[in-house]
């Protein structure tokens, strides 16, 4: 069973940035579809963005999109999220999330679309 670990999150200003990694505990994370998923407190998880295995296709949060670049390494077996002008309403835990195999676009953005999730890491973004 794949295990995924996040690592990058932290407290920072408006503003500023934030890369958060997501890493596996097999190599077979480069034939993974790989998203990012965020919850506050209070509020459901959603999406916000994702990559297919070969890394020709990404998908955004229409709110974040001119905010956010997804992309990964398959030969380090990890997946980053480079987010920039953080907000204080971007405060969450983001959590990584993988799906074996091609997903098809309309389901890239669906948390019930991946089987392997991580623990999540702290976001905390200061006024």
């Amino acid at each position: 069973q794949v295990q995924l670990v996040e690592s990058g999150g932290g407290l920072v200003q408006a503003g500023g940035s934030l890369r958060l990694s997501c890493a596996a505990s097999e190599r077979t994370l480069s034939t993974y579809t790989v998203g990012w998923f965020r919850q506050a407190p209070g509020k459901e998880r959603e999406f916000v963005a994702s990559i297919r295995a070969s890394g020709d296709t990404t998908a955004y949060t229409d709110s974040m999109k001119d905010r956010l670049a997804i992309s990964r390494d398959n030969a380090k077996n990890t997946v980053s999220l480079q987010m920039s002008s953080l907000k204080p309403r971007d405060t969450a835990v983001y959590y990584c999330a993988g799906r074996s195999g091609v997903v098809p676009t309309a389901n890239m953005s669906r948390h019930m679309t991946y089987n392997y999730w991580g623990q999540g890491t702290q976001v905390t973004v200061s006024a």
